[in-house]
């Protein structure tokens, strides 16, 4: 069982770095809509590539989070799953694996 418990754990730390990458790509997708950086720079092409989709569903899924004030809080919702999905999902593999250790 030690084996399949360290793919386990291995799994959750992949998958937390990719969350806290995440979460960096969308602050600085947050950053450069502040900045008024030119669009097409390729860093910035990158950022809204890389968020665009997850924020279009939520703008779908929740179209009030547009309308609020002149401000979108899409980043601020997608930033709120990706630390859930850090504490449920990464911490639950963690203790599954922990519990198969035993």
């Amino acid at each position: 069982m030690g084996f399949v418990a360290n793919i386990i754990e291995g799994i959750a730390s992949i998958l937390n770095m990719f969350l806290q990458v995440y979460m960096f790509i969308i602050v600085g997708r947050v950053i450069v809509s502040w900045v008024g950086a030119d669009p097409l720079n390729p860093i910035v092409r990158f950022l809204y590539k890389a968020t665009e989709p997850i924020f279009s569903k939520f703008r779908r899924w929740l179209p009030f989070l547009r309308d609020l004030g002149g401000l979108d809080l899409t980043p601020l919702v997608a930033l709120g799953v990706v630390f859930f999905l850090q504490y449920a999902v990464v911490q639950n593999l963690v203790l599954l694996s922990l519990k198969m250790k035993q």
